[in-house]
């Protein structure tokens, strides 16, 4: 019997004042049985940081084709497609030709390793960007994860910080590869 995917709860309040966007979100995560808590949220973090309407959490893990977050048109066009971890060179490629905009965020420790075998591949993608999380900020906001969470996103002056009632983690975002 195939293991289901366990589903938890979000609230999640933006405050981007670099983007001026300001909203509360309602969100309802399926984790799949693979993924752990740390990429689980990540993706969260990830939807915080380009959270704008038609953002959606998509079915990621369970559909090979499908990034972990996107954004879509009305005519079904997408217009940003987030992916997390280290893809390879083809799946970024493929990413590029279907989206507008494709972001890559890394949070493994072998990032670097990863990050040098593809580089050279990628130059001519102007339409990505490949960011790397430190592994301990990832795992930090992984111990925030509950099956209900109350979370808040601040962004000031390129700052991010992940808030609870009762924690606060600095977001560092390194960029590897910034779109052209």
């Amino acid at each position: 019997m195939a293991l289901k995917a366990t589903i938890f709860k979000a609230d999640l309040n933006i405050a981007d004042m670099d983007r001026h966007y300001y909203a509360d979100h309602a969100l309802t995560i399926a984790r799949h049985p693979s993924e752990t808590d740390e990429r689980m949220m990540v993706r969260l973090l990830a939807y915080a940081l380009y959270a704008q309407e038609g953002m959606a959490l998509t079915r990621g893990l369970f559909e090979v084709d499908e990034p972990d977050l996107w954004v879509k048109d009305l005519t079904g066009q997408i217009k940003l497609w987030i992916d997390l971890g280290q893809p390879d060179e083809d799946r970024m490629r493929k990413a590029c030709n279907r989206a507008d905009q494709v972001i890559v965020i890394c949070f493994h420790h072998n990032c670097p390793v990863w990050w040098k075998q593809v580089e050279g591949k990628l130059n001519r993608l102007t339409n990505l960007t490949v960011l790397q999380l430190p592994s301990e900020t990832a795992q930090a906001l992984a111990g925030l994860a509950e099956r209900t969470m109350s979370l808040q996103c601040m962004v000031q002056d390129g700052d991010v910080w992940i808030n609870t009632d009762t924690q606060s983690i600095p977001v560092k975002l390194t960029s590897l590869m910034p779109a052209t």
